[in-house]
């Protein structure tokens, strides 16, 4: 019987290979791009937000497509985050990357009480990343450029 790694290898195997959500949204789409010059790996992600429940902190992630290129932990990283946050407020997002990044060990990085609560559910297969420090920034690179995209919609 595989054990949990073996497990979380398959999870994030499975992302890398057949990613959820590629592609790209036209305008009035959000777009963000976000590219790590250690090692190569390149994410776009784009947002289409549905504002009609509020804005700001109450509009909702109504789609959500991924692109780019790189290491099987950053793309895979980007699907999970995808599939993730899809339906999802702004401000529930912005907790489940404080969430996320505090998962990764960022340091200066103060999660929030409330944050703590928050299952990533299959996102936890890249905990052990953390293992690997020079590994974290392909792992956080999609969600920084989430953050992006979403400081711009501000």
């Amino acid at each position: 019987m595989p054990g949990l790694e073996d497990l979380y290898r398959e999870i994030i195997l499975d992302h890398y290979r057949t990613p959820r959500n590629r592609g790209e949204l036209e305008p009035p789409a959000i777009k963000a791009d976000g590219h790590n010059p250690l090692c190569g790996d390149e994410i776009t992600v784009y947002l289409d937000l549905d504002t009609s429940a509020g804005t700001g902190d109450d509009a909702v992630i109504r789609d959500i497509k991924i692109g780019g290129q790189g290491c099987s932990i950053s793309q895979s990283s980007a699907s999970m985050m995808s599939q993730a946050m899809l339906g999802k407020s702004v401000g529930d997002v912005n907790a489940r990357i404080r969430r996320f990044k505090t998962m990764m060990g960022i340091e200066g990085l103060d999660e929030i009480e409330s944050d703590a609560d928050i299952d990533l559910g299959d996102l936890e297969a890249l905990q052990g990343v953390v293992k690997f420090p020079v590994r974290i920034k392909c792992a956080v690179l999609s969600w920084n450029t989430l953050a992006q995209a979403l400081t711009q919609a501000e």
